[in-house]
């Protein structure tokens, strides 16, 4: 299992960078949030303005993760995190000089939820940016790596801020997380990562941009993923309120039994990015259902369980399972997602995870008050198992690599595609349909909607155009085997400019319009390369 994270990061030291800038950021950020809550505590001494605190940190996911999404979608992703990273370090120097100077309680919350506003960038950024970086059949891993990163972090971090706070140096943790900014941000600046495509121009000379496949094209592909996350968001926050009832109330172990359970929550998340590692380098369906199982059994032994030890055990697994999960999903939307709305679709799922995540918390202990932690344990098991079996049922098939037929490694071949992650090159290639033409055979007429984008496999085409206000038809091009055609009209969403007329007998590979805007969208320029084609062939008639 470590082998897989250690040929990952030998075959892409920049990830390795990446995690690992990223790995000291999280430590910084679990020892502010330590000690962001005690400051906030100690100076006021109101367990009620601590609650506020605390709600008041989750209003940002709801209210801006859906513009951090867009930003993410229209700017440099490595930009996009590396200001956050640099405005919320600055954040952290003005807290350490507010603790130092004996600020009023108030300025400290208005920094520290200013802060979180920056926060809810770094979610749908780097979810986009690390498509990005690896190639897909590395994306699970990769995510992996990231959680199991998080989840050390999780320990790490608390602990380092019990040292701090033990020793009366509560300024030293912003201090220390500011530090951990700069040292990410170093990372992001030195970073390989594609900055776009550059932005040719039009007909008009106006600025020429990709086409934004809307948010319409999200439904589909984010319907299994949203519910999936719906349900570990649920289950996750009623989980987590209820370890203290369940350590103090149901296993009469006190406040140190909250700290076991959290202990366990942590070796849990950490195990589960582990193993995820090696499971997700394959076919996602495995881990999804590994992750069901794993949850489901945990939940459903924790509320049965009669001490601490047998609670812990079961705590680590349902965590284990639940993170699984989590991981698996971040793993599809980056798969089946296009490109163009990747921060999107994060961006979506960051506020209906906070949304359903708060309502779990809200309504977990409430139920559990009137029908006992029992049966609000056995409910989550049961909700786990329908969110992942709909997302089985939904996403079949779906966000898989593969392996590309032979003859249809002439799309992969194209010097248009140069450049594209060649996960989505596959993906698009196992999407077209073989059409076999005869001579004299009308492929795409003059006039008619475009619904198709084409690859000659075999057998010659002539390219014909008739003048808008009539006369004699032009002859622009021949066609032969791995030339493309159709693109037009897709990209400018309109009528086709040209008649397609086969010349001799052979096939064609055809992708639908859908398949062909996902692949549009899954890097930078190629939308702009295929109409600097077409201008090409139109100067050389």
């Amino acid at each position: 299992m470590v082998r897989t994270y250690v040929e990952l990061f030998r075959r892409n030291p920049a990830l390795a960078r990446l995690l690992t800038g990223e790995f000291i950021s999280g430590i910084g950020d679990w020892l502010y949030l330590v000690a962001i809550l005690v400051v906030v505590y100690a100076d006021s001494n109101s367990p009620v303005l601590l609650g506020i605190v605390g709600a008041a940190r989750i209003l940002p996911y709801v209210l801006l993760s859906v513009p951090a999404g867009i930003v993410a979608d229209r700017f440099d992703r490595r930009m996009v995190l590396l200001v956050t990273d640099l405005a919320r370090g600055l954040l952290m120097l003005v807290l350490a000089a507010a603790v130092i100077v004996d600020a009023p309680t108030t300025v400290i919350v208005a920094v520290s939820i200013l802060a979180a506003c920056f926060s809810t960038f770094f979610g749908p950024a780097i979810a986009a940016l690390l498509p990005m970086l690896v190639d897909e059949r590395d994306l699970g891993p990769a995510n992996s790596a990231w959680a199991t990163l998080d989840n050390v972090a999780f320990i790490i971090g608390p602990a380092l801020a019990g040292i701090l706070l033990a020793t009366g140096g509560l300024e030293i943790a912003f201090l220390l997380n500011a530090v951990s900014f700069g040292i990410v941000a170093v990372v992001l600046w030195r970073l390989p990562v594609p900055r776009g495509a550059p932005v040719t121009t039009d007909a008009a000379g106006g600025p020429e941009r990709e086409p934004d496949p809307g948010w319409r094209a999200l439904v589909r592909p984010l319907a299994g993923p949203f519910i999936l996350d719906s349900t570990t968001s649920i289950v996750g926050g009623a989980l987590g309120v209820l370890t203290v009832v369940i350590a103090v109330d149901v296993l009469g172990a006190g406040e140190a039994g909250t700290g076991y359970l959290n202990a366990a929550t942590g070796v849990g998340g950490v195990t589960a990015g582990v193993v995820g590692g090696a499971l997700l380098a394959r076919r996602l369906g495995v881990p999804l259902l590994l992750g069901g199982v794993a949850g489901g059994i945990g939940l459903a032994w924790l509320a049965v369980a009669g001490n601490l030890i047998v609670a812990m055990l079961a705590m680590a697994v349902a965590v284990a399972g639940l993170l699984l999960l989590d991981v698996v999903n971040t793993t599809l939307i980056q798969r089946i997602v296009p490109d163009a709305l990747r921060g999107r679709a994060m961006g979506v799922l960051q506020t209906t995870s906070a949304v359903l995540y708060s309502l779990g918390s809200l309504a977990g202990p409430i139920i559990a008050d009137a029908a006992g932690v029992g049966p609000v344990l056995v409910g989550s098991a049961v909700i786990t198992a329908v969110g992942v079996a709909a997302a089985l049922v939904m996403t079949r098939g779906r966000g898989e690599p593969g392996t590309v037929e032979p003859a249809r490694v002439r799309l992969l071949e194209h010097p248009i595609f140069a450049g594209l992650p060649a996960s989505r090159l596959e993906a698009a290639a196992r999407q077209m349909v073989e059409m076999p033409m005869a001579a004299g055979d009308v492929i795409v007429r003059q006039g008619d909607p475009a619904d198709r984008f084409y690859v000659v496999a075999d057998g010659t085409a002539g390219v014909t155009q008739t003048p808008d206000g009539g006369g004699a038809e032009a002859h622009l091009r021949d066609l032969a085997a791995g030339d493309v055609f159709g693109e037009i009209g897709l990209l400018r969403r309109s009528p086709r400019t040209a008649t397609v007329t086969a010349t001799t007998p052979g096939m064609l590979l055809a992708l639908d319009a859908d398949a062909f805007h996902d692949l549009v969208g899954s890097g930078p320029g190629l939308s702009t390369r295929l109409l600097d084609l077409y201008r090409g062939a139109i100067s050389r008639t």
